[in-house]
Order: C-alpha cells, then sequence, then structure tokens
C-alpha cells in the first residue's frame, strides 16, 4: 500500500466539515419531515407508512439524551456522519491502496452537498448511508483479505440498510452483480457464505417485514407504487442529472461518473462501480416517466467519492476537474450553509432552505396557544402532516389534531368526540388550505386571521386560522 503522507491542511479541512455539521444541527430549524419522523419516535414501532423503522429508532435515542431540540432529534446522525466517514475512509483505503487519496475520498464525501445535508438531517437517508458505507467497508475488506468472516459483517450491514430505506435492494442486486460477474468474486458463490449474509439481513430485516403482514404491506406499496409508469419524457431525465450535478458538485460527479464508466471487472473498483449500477439505471429509467427526487441517489455517494479519487491521478481535463473539485464543493456547501442560517441573499417567498426549514415558524405557534386560550378552542385542527409535526414540535402544550390521513399515525390516540364538537381553531398555510373539506364535518368554518411568518422584513408563507364549531357528526382524526 501506498503510504503518501497527508498532509495537515486537508486533515483540518475535513475535521472543520464535521464540526461544522455538528454545530448547524443545533442551530438550523427541523425540516417539516425530521419533525415528522421525530413523532414517529413517540410511537416506537417496527414499521410505519413511508419508511423502515431506522430513524424513528435513532431519534428517540438522541432526545433521550439531549432533550426534544434539533440537537437531540439529530444527535444520533451527527454521530453516523462521524462513523460513515471512517467507512469511507477505510474502504478507500482498501480498495485505492493509497492513504493520501483515501483521505480525499473521505474529504470529499462530506463536502457534497448531498452529505452535507443528508448527514445533518434526521432523515431515513442518515442511515441509509451510514449502513451503504457500512456495506462497501466489508466488501472491501472481504475482496482485500480473502477472510469469510467479512461476510457475516457484510450480512448485518445488509440488515441494517434494509431497516434504513428499501433502496437498500439495489445495493444487494449490486452485490450479487458483482459476486456474479468478478472473476475475483465469483467463487465464492460455491460456498455458503453469501449465501449466510443474505440469511443474517433477512433476519435482521424480518421484523419490518412481520410489521408490514400485519399492516396491508402499506409501505411497500406506497414507496414501490412510485414505479408504475406515466407519460414517457425526457425533462424528468435533464432535471435528475442536474440535481446531482448540483449535490455533488460539477466536478466531484462528472469525476465520479468517469471512476463508474471506467471501472473494469479485474480491478478493486469493479466492486463500488457494481454497486451504484442497478440503482443508476433504475433512475435513469424513472427518470423517464416521473421525477427522481433528489435525495434518492443518497446512499451511492460513498461509493461516488472514492470511484471519484481514482481519477486523481489521470491526466487531461480530469486532473483539472481533480483540482478544482475540493474548492468547488467547500465553496457551495458553504455558501449554502450560510443562506440556512442568514438567508443573506434575500429571496423571499422563493428561497428553498427558508422554506424547508420553516423559518419563522416557530413564534407562529407560540402565539397559537393564546389564540386558543382566546376563542375558548380545545385543540388546533390540521389537515397536512408537515404543519402538524411542526406545531407538535414547537408547542408541546397545545393539543393538536390531524383532519385526515390517519394511516399515517396508526399508534398515535384518537381524540375525545366531546373535545372534537369545537369550538377548534384551524391553521393552514394559504397554498394548503382544505377549509372546503373542513365544511364536510363542522357547520361553522369561519376565517378569523391571516399570520405571516418569514425573515425580517420578507414574507415566506402565509398561514390562516378559522374558527370551526358545531361538528356534524364524527370527525376523523388523531393526536399525533
Amino acid at each position: 500500500m501506498n503510504v503518501s503522507p497527508v498532509s495537515l491542511a486537508p486533515r483540518l479541512t475535513l475535521f472543520s466539515v464535521l464540526a461544522a455539521r455538528a454545530l448547524m444541527s443545533a442551530l438550523v430549524p427541523l425540516t417539516a419531515d425530521e419533525a415528522y419522523y421525530w413523532l414517529w419516535s413517540k410511537h416506537l414501532d417496527a414499521g410505519y407508512l413511508d419508511h423502515p423503522p431506522a430513524i424513528a429508532w435513532a431519534i428517540r435515542a438522541g432526545t433521550m439524551l439531549l432533550g426534544d431540540t434539533p440537537l437531540g432529534v439529530r444527535a444520533c446522525g451527527i454521530l453516523l456522519s462521524a462513523l460513515t466517514t471512517f467507512f469511507v475512509w477505510e474502504a478507500a483505503r482498501t480498495l485505492l491502496k493509497d492513504e493520501a487519496r483515501a483521505f480525499a475520498a473521505a474529504l470529499l464525501f462530506n463536502l457534497t452537498l448531498m452529505i452535507g445535508v443528508e448527514m445533518l438531517a434526521a432523515t431515513p437517508d442518515t442511515p441509509s448511508i451510514a449502513t451503504s458505507a457500512a456495506l462497501l467497508f466489508c466488501l472491501a475488506r472481504l475482496q482485500q483479505s480473502g477472510q469469510a468472516r467479512w461476510w457475516l459483517w457484510a450480512g448485518v450491514a445488509a440488515g441494517l440498510s434494509l431497516l434504513s430505506k428499501y433502496s437498500a435492494f439495489f445495493l444487494l442486486a449490486g452485490a450479487f452483480l458483482w459476486l456474479v460477474l468478478s472473476p475475483r468474486a465469483r467463487g465464492w458463490l460455491k460456498t455458503p457464505w453469501p449465501w449466510s449474509a443474505a440469511l443474517l439481513a433477512l433476519l435482521i430485516f424480518l421484523p419490518n417485514l412481520y410489521w408490514q403482514t400485519n399492516h396491508d404491506w402499506e409501505t411497500f406499496a406506497f414507496q414501490f407504487g412510485r414505479v408504475v409508469g406515466h407519460q414517457w419524457t425526457g425533462r424528468f431525465l435533464l432535471e435528475f442529472l442536474g440535481a446531482q450535478l448540483g449535490l455533488a458538485s460539477p466536478f466531484i460527479f462528472i469525476l465520479g461518473v468517469a471512476g463508474l464508466v471506467q471501472a473494469r471487472r479485474d480491478s478493486d473498483l469493479f466492486l463500488p462501480a457494481m454497486l451504484v449500477w442497478p440503482a443508476v439505471a433504475y433512475f435513469f429509467v424513472h427518470a423517464l416517466h416521473d421525477r427522481v427526487q433528489g435525495n434518492w441517489p443518497g446512499f451511492l455517494y460513498p461509493d461516488l467519492a472514492i470511484l471519484a479519487v481514482s481519477q486523481f491521478r489521470a491526466a487531461g481535463w480530469r486532473k483539472w476537474c481533480a483540482w478544482a473539485a475540493a474548492p468547488v464543493a467547500a465553496a457551495l456547501l458553504l455558501l449554502t450553509c450560510a443562506q440556512a442560517l442568514t438567508g443573506f441573499i434575500p429571496l423571499g417567498g422563493r428561497d428553498p432552505l427558508a422554506r424547508l426549514l420553516g423559518v419563522g415558524f416557530k413564534p407562529v405557534a407560540d402565539s397559537l396557544l393564546g389564540a386558543a386560550r382566546i376563542a375558548h378552542a380545545g385543540a388546533i385542527l390540521t389537515t397536512d402532516y408537515e404543519t402538524t409535526a411542526w406545531l407538535r414540535f414547537y408547542e408541546p402544550g397545545l393539543k393538536v389534531v390531524q383532519l385526515g390521513e390517519t394511516y399515517r399515525y396508526p399508534s398515535a390516540p384518537m381524540p375525545d368526540a366531546a373535545l372534537m364538537r369545537g369550538p377548534l381553531l384551524y391553521f393552514v398555510e394559504r397554498k394548503r388550505d382544505q377549509s372546503d373539506q373542513v365544511r364536510k364535518y363542522y357547520s361553522s368554518v369561519l376565517l378569523a386571521t391571516g399570520l405571516r411568518i418569514g425573515r425580517a422584513d420578507s414574507e415566506i408563507a402565509l398561514y390562516k386560522i378559522y374558527l370551526v364549531d358545531a361538528a356534524r357528526g364524527p370527525v376523523p382524526g388523531r393526536m399525533p
């Protein structure tokens, strides 16, 4: 192995990025999805409508230590971020056989916007990225050492990955392709070890499978229902490529694609390439008929970082891309963090970060407690999970009932019938107003006022408050 030294500057940069991520986790407000997953953590289970349970258990562990705060919600994710960095570093060291390039892979991995966001936010992508890096690390060690025990560790990583997000199925398909197509790995198929690893992964995943059998396989139906095609078009493909170009940063993305395409069957890098290809093929097909959300490929970024660094010693245009990769990625990440914290670019309601983080929502949530008292309202009525989650997180003293979508909270209690008769306050963002739906259940639904949320003089969103009274009959709702 080439043990070329790693200079102090990149080490300090990497440690600074990890430390800044921990600081940002305490300062940046929760997204609506994070607050929603926090609600899951209050009713722990082996599965939920949207995803497997890993993120709920991780949030519960963090809040038990640090309370129901943004840092508490994200604490386990920050720890996983450091552990994932170790896995990427060690996997790169094993595959590239060069200490300096291994460190570069860990650094580039952490400088991408994808990892800067997804390993900060408490979402299913956080454990998904961590476990995918762990699987890559185990298989890389297996490939290097030929020691069968690494199959068992790979089985553990695969099982935990399945409990994090169902995108792990792509990784399992990639690992199987590597076994079949790699001349060096194919011999394992004649041994019990890969099959034992698959069985171990299944055993770890079994609690979620059992939960699915008792809930009509609703998560599988919810997630895999997206596979069905609609009208074929090319615009989503361009959108997908553009999103990844930005989330990886341009030069890391270009180098990663080059490394992916050039990986040969007889090279060590054939392993991360095979782990990537099944998901990439699916995303391209999906993008021909529907949108691929920008975060979906996040679990591939440990492999992408290593494939990108594999091009660092190439000549020509790749040399210049390698030189620019880290500075450009760092600049994009720094700009994004500064905008999230300060909103120094005055975009107002068009600021996607401000909307995502619900900037200004907390003071409005705090004011609802007094508004409910004045109106003698027994609870706040909502009709979307984002508003429900933010209200529950920021104002735990409020009683919040979500009308409809009861399938999101199967473990949450039903509200008391007397409470639901009214009066209540219906709180909703203007663009999501479903007062017509509320009127199906209540005789009196009167607009009381509007509340603006924003930063300084810029309006980010406008919310409405309705005074609701006189229920016509039973009202479907949950109190998450």
